[in-house]
């Protein structure tokens, strides 16, 4: 089985005109976390074990700095997880959701468990060592409201990716005992800096030594110190509003095409369009990049995020006309 990553964003063909495959914060970037970014020196180390960073995450938070790891992004700290011999076993996954739990276990050769519907993901909890859910769920927006018995279940860690949780209108409260893996990049419009953190009810001191050295930069290192900067804060709530009504703009629009629509409690949504792969190439013929849902095992739908006006007047006419495209054919 293929370990290619498969994710929105750069595909490898010019660069589009308009972008709706990343759930990247269109308004961004965040000002406030650019003005730390530029601050940095890159002419010097960052600590080797991040303690200032560390304390400041973990009071942020009303953790212990033992229980705070950092690490490149999500990615890497999903993969970490997978190698760390304290969790080592079969990985339980509640499809359709983020491929990069699936190739961590594939990559390691570990038992992959892919529940069938909620109850079986909860039945199967207490046999797993690491079970993994997306809150809200990427990329059907799904929110999950079984999350405190989740965790009381769970027989090895349960970690909530958190990646979409700062864009929601309404976050939901969490449970303590769970692992929460953070990647506040994609909130405040600045994907191309790799930076992330996680969270348990244990002490991640071995975990966090897993790491290769360095695993941040002094831009990640400025970057998550920014993401708890009040004012960097008071930005991304502002933008939210504003993201959520052109959330609410493009719907309306997909739904005038005639397409079923699905909403997010974010900045993203889903649109069923046939035969998405076919769909998805002839818009990115056009300028646009729009993210195909094939790899999450819905090959109808396509997962769009919010833009700016402009980017959503341009994708409904180019949707609208090969849509038309499609019936005449």
């Amino acid at each position: 089985m293929s370990l290619k990553p498969v994710h929105g964003g750069p595909d490898g063909g010019p660069e589009p005109l308009w972008d709706f495959s990343t759930n990247a914060n269109a308004l961004g970037p965040n000002p406030v976390a650019l003005a730390y970014l530029r601050r940095a020196d890159p002419s010097r180390y960052p600590d080797p074990l991040y303690r200032r960073l560390r304390r400041a995450l973990a009071e942020a938070h009303g953790v212990s700095p033992e229980q705070v790891a950092v690490g490149t992004g999500t990615s890497e700290l999903i993969h970490r997880l997978a190698r760390w011999t304290y969790l080592r076993g079969p990985i339980l996954l509640l499809p359709p959701t983020f491929g990069e739990y699936a190739r961590a276990a594939r990559a390691l050769d570990l038992p992959l468990w892919e529940a069938e519907s909620p109850e079986a993901f909860l039945e199967l909890l207490p046999k797993s060592s690491l079970a993994f859910l997306c809150v809200p769920n990427n990329p059907t927006g799904g929110v999950y409201p079984f999350l405190e018995e989740a965790a009381r279940r769970a027989g090895g860690a349960l970690v909530l990716d958190l990646a979409y949780y700062d864009l929601m209108e309404s976050p939901p409260p969490l449970p303590q005992t769970a692992f929460r893996l953070y990647s506040p990049n994609k909130a405040h419009g600045l994907t191309g800096v790799r930076a992330g953190y996680l969270l348990a009810p244990l002490d991640l001191t071995h975990f966090q030594n897993l790491a290769p050295s360095w695993p941040l930069s002094v831009y990640g290192e400025a970057f998550l110190h920014a993401h708890l900067d009040p004012e960097a804060r008071a930005w991304l709530e502002g933008s939210k509003r504003e993201l959520f009504r052109l959330r609410g703009l493009l719907a309306e629009g997909l739904r005038g095409l005639g397409l079923e629509v699905r909403e997010s409690p974010a900045n993203f949504l889903m649109a069923r369009v046939g035969r998405a792969t076919e769909v998805a190439r002839a818009l990115r013929e056009r300028g646009i990049r729009v993210r195909d849902c094939t790899s999450f095992g819905l090959p109808e739908w396509l997962r769009l995020s919010a833009q700016r006006e402009e980017a959503i007047r341009a994708l409904l006419l180019a949707l609208e006309e090969v849509l038309a495209g499609k019936l005449r054919a």
